[in-house]
């Protein structure tokens, strides 16, 4: 029976306080803080427990590798595992070692779904990213990039702007105030930024239109799936159509219970295979591998503007990837053994 090791590093998805001597970003989602649940909340457990039962159902013989520190890193090489289901998301609490852990797993020559250091490298950098995007023609809203005085990449921008970190995900640093609409507004959301984390600030139009998810499985032959929708329609007339951290964290919130995920409604099936088609490009150029999930905007004039890819998205069985996967017919279960045939018929190539 195949031996799972599911991979977690305990800052993630707990209750646990940081050690904020180790954080190297200034703001994380707040100790204690649950991924949003969307839809009825019955369960208590926590994804990485959901992993590893859909496991059990699969037939494989999994167990918990928690990377608390150095030496949980360490014996890593001592691992009995046969493959390595990785949910890692930081290291030591820091969102941007994230990769370095992956590249361990290469050193230590370990078997490991998900995406390599380089894919979750180039993701993680929204503005590298997004000029990989302009390289391959994939539409991304105009952008510039500002750190410490210093602009890079200026497009010609017009107001309104979002203005976010161009290194932090699930929605750090997004809230009702990103998106701008002077400069004075922009300078000062540039100044907050950098100060905040320590990173340079991304500046990009703000594209209004439908939020678009659409979750990708494969790797010689990426395929996507049937899209999701984050309805953002009901948000307060006063806050701007993002998913901020009002939407995704603040629970009990008018934000949070007016926006839900689900299925896509109302498209005509050539947007349905243009997007797909876009998420697939995205996988590819930022060299996603076994799952992943591109964020997109769908402008009112058919437009598809690429917001950014997410290596090793949210596997709970309420996330929008796993959502998708449901649409297309798979079950939770089903789903997880797919990630582990696709990364175990990676290194049998």
């Amino acid at each position: 029976m195949l031996k799972i090791a599911v991979l977690y590093e305990p800052s993630d998805n707990t209750a646990l306080a940081l050690d904020p001597a180790r954080v190297h970003h200034k703001e994380r989602r707040q100790a204690g803080s649950q991924r949003r649940r969307r839809g009825p909340e019955r369960r208590q457990k926590l994804d990485r427990e959901e992993v590893l039962e859909a496991l059990r159902k699969d037939g494989y013989d999994p167990f918990f590798h928690e990377l608390t520190n150095e030496a949980a890193l360490l014996e890593l090489a001592r691992t009995k595992a046969d493959l390595i289901f990785n949910m890692v998301e930081a290291f030591a609490g820091d969102d941007a070692k994230e990769a370095h852990v992956a590249a361990f797993l290469d050193l230590l020559e370990l078997r490991y779904t998900g995406a390599g250091p380089q894919g979750l490298f180039l993701a993680q950098d929204k503005a590298i990213a997004k000029k990989i995007f302009d390289f391959h023609d994939i539409r991304t809203p105009r952008f510039a990039v500002s750190y410490r005085g210093r602009l890079d990449h200026v497009d010609d921008l017009e107001f309104p702007l979002i203005v976010k970190p161009a290194s932090e995900d699930g929605s750090v640093g997004i809230d009702v105030g990103a998106v701008v609409h002077t400069l004075r507004e922009m300078l000062e959301r540039v100044a907050l930024i950098e100060s905040k984390f320590d990173c340079p600030a991304l500046i990009e139009e703000y594209i209004e239109g439908r939020e678009i998810y659409v979750g990708v499985l494969g790797n010689d032959k990426p395929n996507a799936l049937p899209i999701v929708e984050l309805d953002l329609s009901k948000l307060p007339k006063d806050m701007p159509r993002i998913a901020g951290k009002e939407v995704k964290w603040e629970k009990g919130t008018e934000a949070y219970d007016v926006t839900r995920s689900a299925a896509a409604q109302g498209l005509d099936d050539s947007i349905v295979s243009r997007l797909q088609k876009t998420a697939v490009q995205v996988y590819g150029a930022l060299k996603l591998r076994d799952y992943g999930r591109v964020d997109m905007r769908l402008a009112k004039d058919g437009r598809i503007y690429v917001i950014e890819a997410n290596p090793n998205p949210w596997l709970a069985p309420e996330a929008e990837l796993a959502m998708a996967a449901g649409l297309a017919g798979r079950s939770y279960a089903e789903l997880i053994g797919q990630i582990v045939e696709l990364a175990l018929a990676r290194y049998a190539a």
